[in-house]
């Protein structure tokens, strides 16, 4: 581009604006924090079509996930109490088994 061109295009910035007063600037100050908040992933074509919005595809993956996790039991092993009892009435109960009562 030629020094006449420029000087043609029209300026938008407004006068106001100063830019020696902008030191102190840092270049990438915030990029650490931006990169730790923004997870992107790139779709192929095919699948971006299927999943028109990122709420969609936050909706698939959910479903996928929730389809997948193993089955969950809540099995807890007996207190000793428990086995203790236990173990007691099997012993009781073979002993009057073997007296015949």
């Amino acid at each position: 581009m030629s020094k006449s061109s420029s000087q043609e295009r029209d300026d938008e910035l407004r006068p106001e604006y100063d830019f020696a007063s902008l030191s102190g600037a840092v270049r990438g100050k915030y990029y650490q924090r931006f990169r730790a908040g923004a997870n992107l992933r790139l779709l192929e074509p095919e699948i971006a079509e299927a999943f028109p919005t990122d709420t969609a595809v936050n909706k698939a993956l959910r479903t996928v996930l929730r389809a997948t996790k193993p089955l969950r039991r809540r099995s807890r092993l007996p207190n000793k109490e428990y086995l203790d009892s236990s173990v007691k009435r099997k012993v009781k109960s073979a002993h009057r088994r073997a007296r015949g009562r």
